[in-house]
């Protein structure tokens, strides 16, 4: 039997039956990020864009991806989420740049995982940033994306090093 639980007998494409897995509460942590000029940190930070409030449409964004995620993911379960939070945090960089470091934690009660919700609210949530930015400099980097850590569910916790601590 192969260690991929997303394949059926004959190798083709399955969703995991999680009828048989316990409910518990489960959480996910994950990271992004996205490498601005200081234009663009400078319009973020004082919320000089047209568009509006960045960080906030990044956020708001960001929750509506973590809600779609099994819209968007085949083999995704639909969760019943009981609460997604993004928050920034900014580290200068050299040259005059800045990183923005999306954060986001996601909650469940249930029989299987949030890491696919978290990830996918970190990366939305970098691509709204990009998105609303792009007109005044389109060479922002949108960095790594990972998750920091998750609880629950019979394979244990996880946890990492945060990449983008000081």
């Amino acid at each position: 039997m192969s260690e991929f639980t997303h394949f059926n007998d004959e190798g083709r494409a399955k969703m995991v039956d999680i009828s048989g897995k316990d409910e518990t509460a489960r959480t996910a942590i994950a990271k992004s990020s996205i490498k601005v000029n200081h234009d663009i940190y400078e319009k973020i930070t004082k919320q000089t864009f047209k568009k509006g409030d960045v960080l906030a449409v990044a956020q708001v964004a960001g929750i509506m991806a973590a809600k779609k995620t099994s819209d968007i993911i085949p083999m995704c379960h639909p969760i019943q989420l009981t609460g997604v939070d993004i928050s920034y945090t900014w580290q200068e960089e050299e040259f005059n740049y800045y990183t923005l470091i999306v954060t986001v934690k996601v909650k469940t009660v249930g029989n299987t995982g949030v890491e696919m919700e978290a990830l996918t609210a970190a990366s939305v949530t970098a691509l709204t940033v990009y998105d609303m930015c792009k007109s005044v400099d389109k060479g922002m980097i949108i960095g790594k994306t990972y998750l920091m850590e998750k609880t629950g569910g019979k394979n244990g916790d996880f946890n990492r090093e945060d990449e983008y601590s000081s």
